[in-house]
């Protein structure tokens, strides 16, 4: 049963539409199962379940049998979100007779519910003429395939909704995480890794003969490329092995993978993309042969595929024009993704994977860019080219939008220009509550673009430069030198105010491609101090580094990051002292910096005051604090609405850290996004945190806010929710306060759906 689960999925991952998708599904399943009936229901707009493809019913009941989600069996097994397998379906007293479907032959019947993200999105039916219950195996076979195509037929069903060659565009909508606020209108422009055959974008061709002749020279220089090295080879292959070079160059040939893929070129469909099509096929097709040796053949097929794919998608990379107006779309995007692009042609970023708090949503913030995370079921290969809006406030992205949409997100984006400016006025004025409490707002920083924007915005210090921005931005490690003249630039745009600068934390979200880290859990395996403390030629030269910088400013704080215990600090101490003592013999002019200890693990905060009494100042990153608190990865979109800021574990952690801190005489920081939400920065400057440290683009709003309140109002807030046992109450006690205080309308813009 597993190869046929493997076959079917894989089947129907490949079909081009959901059409496709489905007919493989009813088809494949009633021979697995040797029925007479297989057939899907699917949810339509109206939350009814039409019969959307059988294979044993009549055929022209498809399109046109709806039920609700109380009629009929299908409606009963959607009412129930489980299993109903039945002897005698007529018996039952849900069952209804529907007679243009011709199901009053068959007795049994099994239906499995087909769940995507706690929604019931279709049904799954198998039925037999005979009487009898279908077996524990047979359920089960269904139920796990249910369980596996669901997200499958989820992304077929969007990617249905856009238009296909030579169809009129419609307006779609998908749904997905808000990354990063604010709204855009622009072109998307589709990103993929390298040679990646399961994520080439579609797009459509004017010119067919050019394209031709396009995939035809990457062809040539594929089939050069293989012979060279079949010939480099020649004296170390033995025949066997040679005749490999052979098999690639025939499947190269016009009669062969080249024919198909020339033959979709000429429906219109990009070079690209018509051939990863086919490879994808061909791939399926010799995976699922039962002779072994044909099997291992999938392989080949797959290599010479990604071969031939580089040389197209290289060509295509370098007469690439970014559109003035560019909304970067992808699987994943990085922070390396970014960099490509000219920063005044980036308007807004969608990707398919992350969360809320993933690093590329962190960073997009930062740069106030429109991002929208997690949007999972988004047909991204789909949109090159395509208009797209952005809501980066309630993360949805509409393609092809219409012209009321245009007109009503240009009402929100001139408002969002007009608050801007309303809260440009605030820049020069202290950020200090009703009743003279004053809370020090710094910024986290990490590109040179970040510290311009800073400082129109009135920051007071940087509470977190990311040093990891320069290494992720390169091919290699940056030498000593260069990373001088880049922390130089941070510290003498800031004097003298502080700059707080953390030694590199890669690994989790954060992977150098020069110094991959492949782990099965990368958040708790070697990342930030365990990696630097294991090289510590990478931690003295970037210590060295800053240290030089800092030379004539002082004003360099360093920060250690993932700390789990009071060694990892002793021994990174030592290092930087060792550090400071060799540039002084050197006859640099220098000062030693404060050492700070992030608090960003639970058991960093069970260790405050051992840490605090080391350390000359604390700062938590609420990011990863969250996260390993509440045991949610903050890059899983199937997870992410379980990541609460507000949740009481998180706050009792916050409340309990500063106290503890400030116990032992040592400031504390808070650098996590918690500190730019302007309704988190009350309660943690009531908490009594000494600085708050965001992205510059939400400054002024913290600001506003903080300056609408007393800090008695904010205590008493405090008081009462730490008191409270759930998130969303304790959010909606939040809001409460900021309607009382007339500010809510500085937060965010009128809703926009």
């Amino acid at each position: 049963m597993l190869n046929h689960l493997r076959s079917i999925v894989q089947e129907v991952n490949s079909a081009r539409d959901l059409k496709t998708a489905l007919e493989t599904i009813v088809s494949r399943i009633k021979a697995a199962m040797a029925t007479e009936v297989c057939s899907v229901y699917l949810r339509d707009g109206d939350g009814k379940y039409m019969l959307m493809a059988t294979d044993g019913l009549n055929e022209n009941a498809v399109g046109h049998v709806r039920l609700g989600p109380k009629e009929g069996l299908i409606g009963w097994v959607v009412m129930r979100e489980e299993p109903i397998n039945l002897e005698d379906a007529e018996s039952h007293p849900s069952f209804q007779y529907f007679p243009e479907t011709g199901e009053e032959r068959y007795s049994a019947f099994l239906g499995v519910p087909i769940i995507h993200q706690r929604a019931v999105l279709g049904v799954l039916v198998v039925q037999q003429a005979e009487r009898r219950r279908f077996d524990e195996g047979e359920e089960a076979f269904l139920v796990t395939l249910s369980a596996q195509l669901a997200a499958v037929i989820a992304h077929a069903e969007a990617t249905g909704v856009l238009a296909r060659i030579g169809q009129q565009a419609t307006e779609a909508k998908f749904t997905g995480v808000a990354g990063a606020p604010g709204v855009a209108m622009g072109t998307a422009v589709v990103i993929t890794p390298v040679a990646d055959l399961h994520s080439v974008p579609f797009r459509v061709v004017d010119d067919v003969e050019a394209e031709v002749a396009f995939f035809k020279r990457c062809l040539a220089v594929t089939r050069d490329e293989i012979k060279e090295l079949g010939n480099q080879l020649k004296s170390r292959l033995n025949r066997e092995e040679q005749a490999l070079f052979d098999a690639y160059l025939s499947m190269l040939d016009d009669s062969s993978l080249a024919g198909e893929v020339t033959e979709r070129i000429r429906q219109g469909i990009c070079a690209p993309y018509a051939w990863s099509e086919v490879i994808l096929e061909h791939e399926l097709n010799f995976s699922s042969m039962e002779d072994g040796y044909l099997r291992e053949r999938a392989a080949d097929v797959l290599d010479l595929g990604r071969r031939v794919l580089s040389h197209l998608q290289e060509s295509s990379r370098e007469s690439r024009v970014y559109p003035e107006n560019a909304i970067l779309v992808g699987e994943e995007l990085t922070a390396a993704m970014l960099g490509e692009v000219p920063k005044e042609h980036l308007l807004g970023l969608v990707s398919r994977k992350g969360s809320h708090n993933s690093h590329v949503a962190i960073l997009a913030r930062a740069m106030g860019v429109p991002t929208i995370v997690g949007a999972v079921d988004l047909p991204y290969k789909q949109l090159d080219g395509r208009e797209l809006v952005v809501d980066g406030y309630n993360g949805i992205v509409y393609s092809d939008p219409g012209v009321e949409l245009r007109k009503r997100y240009n009402a929100i984006y001139e408002e969002e220009q007009q608050l801007v400016k309303g809260l440009e006025a605030l820049k020069d004025l202290p950020c200090e509550s009703l009743d003279h409490h004053r809370v020090p707002l710094w910024v986290n920083t990490g590109l040179m673009a970040d510290v311009f924007r800073s400082l129109e915005r009135g920051a007071e210090g940087v509470g977190l430069y990311r040093t990891e921005v320069p290494f992720l931005l390169r091919d290699r490690f940056p030498s000593e030198e260069e990373q001088r003249v880049i922390y130089r630039e941070q510290l003498e745009a800031f004097a003298p105010h502080p700059v707080t600068m953390r030694t590199l934390d890669i690994g989790g979200d954060k992977s150098l491609p020069y110094f991959p880290i492949e782990e099965d859990n990368p958040f708790l395996g070697w990342r930030g101090i365990r990696v630097t403390l294991d090289h510590p030629e990478i931690f003295l030269a970037q210590v060295r580094a800053m240290l030089k910088a800092s030379e004539s400013f002082n004003n360099l704080r360093i920060m250690l990051p993932m700390i789990t215990s009071t060694s990892e600090v002793e021994v990174a101490q030592t290092l930087v002292y060792r550090a400071y003592h060799e540039l002084l013999e050197e006859g640099y002019k220098i000062d030693l910096p404060p050492i700070g200890v992030m608090v960003e693990v639970p058991a960093a905060v069970y260790q405050v005051r051992e840490l605090a009494s080391r350390a000359d100042f604390l700062s938590v990153g609420s990011n990863d604090l969250t996260q390993y608190i509440l045991a949610v990865d903050r890059n899983n979109a199937r997870v992410a609405d379980l990541y609460h800021s507000f949740h009481p574990a998180v706050l009792r952690a916050l409340q309990s850290i500063v106290t503890e801190a400030h116990a032992q005489g040592t400031p504390v920081t808070i650098c996590g996004e918690m500190a730019g939400d302007p309704g988190a920065a009350i309660l943690l400057a009531a908490m009594g945190y000494d600085v708050l440290s965001m992205n510059a683009t939400s400054l002024p709003k913290v600001k506003s806010v903080i300056r609408s309140i007393t800090m008695v109002q904010a205590e008493e807030l405090l008081q009462r929710v730490m008191r409270m046992t759930d998130a969303d109450e304790i959010n909606a006690a939040v809001e409460e306060m900021l309607q009382q205080a007339g500010i809510t309308r500085l937060l965010r813009p009128a809703r926009t759906h």
